[in-house]
């Protein structure tokens, strides 16, 4: 709490005050993280087009993700004890699987996807290592756009976002 502190250029008793508890300061974190993914996830369905909009999900999803390291793994798995999210992931997983209904109708969207291949693209993303904070986030609109074009029922072949250096010993 005081490494948040000093980094939020605020006194420990000012983050206390606020946050009495880590788990009180994750809860407030994870809602917004929440609040984000829901948001993009409303915006993919108010796209008249859908495939536009489940495309548009993803690329968002990926790049929030890239940009908030550990966010992937909480929305996945355990969420903090002290409020019940799961109601909100659900929620949420329910709109995206209603979007990817609405491509698949279009005939945009690949047949078999299921709503689980979303889950580990999302595990998948969190997976990119790279040197700063932009780096990450162009790799993850590369991965995005790879995703995308294996996710389209008549893949179509638009160029790449470019390349990004990776270090290989985080493969290795």
């Amino acid at each position: 709490m005081r490494e948040i502190a000093r980094r939020a250029e605020v006194g420990p008793a000012t983050l206390y005050r606020h946050f009495p508890t880590k788990e009180a300061l994750v809860t407030d974190v994870f809602t917004e993280q929440m609040t984000v993914c829901a948001t993009i996830v409303e915006e993919g369905l108010a796209d008249p087009d859908p495939w536009r909009g489940f495309c548009r999900m993803i690329e968002r999803m990926c790049e929030q993700h890239a940009r908030d390291r550990g966010f992937t793994a909480a929305f996945v798995s355990a969420v903090p004890r002290a409020a019940d999210f799961a109601a909100d992931r659900d929620r949420t997983l329910g709109k995206v699987a209603g979007l990817a209904r609405r491509a698949k109708a279009e005939g945009e969207l690949r047949p078999d996807f299921v709503l689980d291949d979303l889950i580990m693209v999302l595990m998948a993303n969190g997976g990119i290592r790279t040197g700063s904070p932009a780096a990450a986030v162009a790799a993850s609109r590369r991965f995005a756009a790879l995703l995308i074009q294996g996710l389209r029922a008549e893949p179509a072949i638009p160029p790449l976002p470019p390349a990004v250096r990776l270090p290989l010993t985080t493969v290795i």
